[in-house]
């Protein structure tokens, strides 16, 4: 049972290394436009056909699906580094805010410890 439990531990552990670079990979520009120069491959037989559906489905299930995926990534990244930034900000601001108080108590101590 120790090696089944080792074994899926190694392969969970491995699968979460390969999936981090995955997305890593994946959520960036450069795969957007990839993605997009690889889409475009195929939009001159969509147009080809006439067909508005297939039109719409090339769209859809083609251009929208391949290139948004990484867009909306790098998006989030962004915004996780906005948050994380506005956090620390936060942060700093509290505990300097803290420190005045502690200040204060410290002196108003010492006034009342000196009457």
């Amino acid at each position: 049972m120790t090696k089944s439990k080792s074994f899926a531990s190694k392969a969970n552990n491995f699968l979460d290394i390969l999936g981090g670079k995955i997305t890593t990979a994946v959520g960036t520009m450069w795969a957007a436009i990839a993605f997009s120069l690889l889409a475009l491959v195929s939009l001159p037989a969509a147009l080809s056909s006439g067909n508005s559906v297939v039109i719409v489905s090339w769209v859809a299930q083609t251009f929208l699906q391949l290139v948004l995926l990484p867009i909306i990534m790098v998006g989030q990244a962004v915004q996780a580094r906005k948050t994380e930034k506005r956090d620390n900000e936060t942060h700093q601001a509290v505990m300097e805010a803290h420190k005045e108080t502690q200040q204060i108590l410290r002196e108003l101590h010492q006034r009342q410890s000196g009457q």
